[in-house]
């Protein structure tokens, strides 16, 4: 039942990555409380940080492609190296712009727009070179310890965030993260070199239209993607989280509500033995999704902090249940050569949704009010997201490799059953 560590075991190179990014993720779930609160703290409106989401969501969706397509051409290490040193710079200049007396709000729009530019390259690179490095009998494994990775940094990186905020001002806590990519640039420079993907005679462009082709021709992924993104853009609260904090606590209670989601992802994770167990993999994906909003709507009745962080780290272990599943639907369908420019597809769906989702709660929170714009998004998603099952029924059947060996079951349907 527990967590299967034996791909740290049996790769130094994976050894390298993980723990590597593993630092790096903590430094940017540090950042990703200070943004949201320092804009929050600058114009005390949702509606604004509601928008941070929309300013990152064009870099998404053009340079999650353009990325994806350059990691299946380039060296991918160089590319991780490069995009960890801009990144970096980027950081410092948000870290710079908070020691000012007057913090320019446009200015931090500005940096999480280019910053998310370059996320676009990196995400890709790492995602292909993982599936690289690691035998494929080990996807499994590296997929829950990919998402241990997450949540653990998840529920350290926001409460820390809480307490430097608390002591030293949102400026500590970007120099935080500017220290932690250190830790990441010396470990992906330590891996062993690989050999770049061979040379290609068709165009970047041509590229991305074969990845494009791939991944809509594939029933199995468009309903990955399909599902997250309508779970992520109806129901996710994040953006509401500095407001919602204002009257439980402040900064610390924002540390709390930003961790809270990841807690359960955690605990989902290290008892994640279970799902090598399971074989309906798209049907798991629509039944964790459901939860999902199921939980969220609970957080917005909450009349208290401790209350709002138990029904987000439920909803967090139903997020990561869908994660754990579309990831390994994602290493069992798409072949290496291709990875690159899927993993940039995947991270346009498991990103537009969310980046959109905080743009929802925000407006409609700025219009009515946050507990109406929690309850609202969680009871349409839940709808959408039956809905989203019903219309692709070769989604729901999909079963990952077992004993049969078999990927569709022609004659079961939606309302069936496991």
């Amino acid at each position: 039942m527990l967590i299967n560590l034996t791909p740290l075991r049996k790769y130094r190179d994976f050894r390298l990555l993980f723990f590597g990014q593993m630092i790096s993720f903590l430094g940017s779930m540090v950042t990703y409380v200070a943004i949201p609160y320092e804009v929050y703290e600058l114009t005390k409106d949702n509606w604004l940080v509601g928008m941070l989401g929309l300013v990152q969501l064009l870099p998404v969706l053009v340079f999650g492609i353009l990325g994806g397509t350059y990691a299946d051409r380039m060296d991918r290490r160089k590319l991780l190296l490069t995009s960890e040193i801009i990144m970096t710079l980027i950081i410092l200049a948000q870290a710079l712009n908070a020691c000012r007396e007057k913090p320019s709000v446009p200015l931090i729009f500005v940096l999480v727009a280019i910053f998310q530019s370059v996320v676009g390259f990196h995400r890709p690179a790492m995602e292909a070179m993982t599936q690289k490095i690691v035998a494929p009998e080990d996807y499994p494994a590296i997929g829950a310890l990919g998402s241990f990775r997450w949540a653990a940094g998840a529920i350290v990186g926001p409460a820390l965030g809480g307490l430097l905020i608390a002591k030293f001002g949102v400026k500590g806590a970007y120099f935080f993260d500017v220290a932690s990519f250190a830790a990441a640039f010396v470990a992906l420079y330590l891996m062993s070199r690989m050999p770049a993907p061979e040379k290609r005679d068709v165009s970047p462009l041509e590229d991305a239209k074969a990845g494009l082709k791939y991944a809509l021709s594939k029933p199995e992924l468009v309903g990955t993607y399909v599902i997250d993104i309508v779970a992520m853009v109806f129901a996710f609260p994040v953006a509401l989280f500095p407001a919602m904090s204002e009257n439980w606590g402040g900064a610390t209670a924002a540390g709390a509500l930003f961790s809270a989601m990841a807690i359960g992802s955690l605990l989902m994770t290290l008892f994640s033995g279970w799902t090598g167990k399971v074989h309906h993999h798209g049907r798991a994906v629509v039944i964790a999704a459901t939860l999902w909003a199921v939980f969220i709507i609970g957080v917005g009745f909450a009349q208290n902090l401790w209350v709002a962080v138990l029904f987000l780290g439920l909803a967090g272990a139903a997020d990561m249940m869908s994660g754990l599943f579309r990831g390994i639907i994602w290493n069992q369908t798409v072949p290496n050569e291709l990875r690159g420019r899927l993993s940039g597809i995947e991270m346009i769906s498991y990103m537009s949704g969310p980046l959109l989702g905080n743009a929802r709660a925000g407006w409609v929170a700025a219009k009515y009010s946050v507990p109406v714009s929690i309850t609202s998004g969680g009871l349409i998603c839940a709808v959408m997201v039956v809905l989203t099952g019903f219309m692709l029924p070769q989604f729901w059947r999909y079963i990952g490799p077992g004993k049969d060996d078999q990927k569709m079951v022609p004659d079961e349907g939606l309302t069936q059953g496991s």
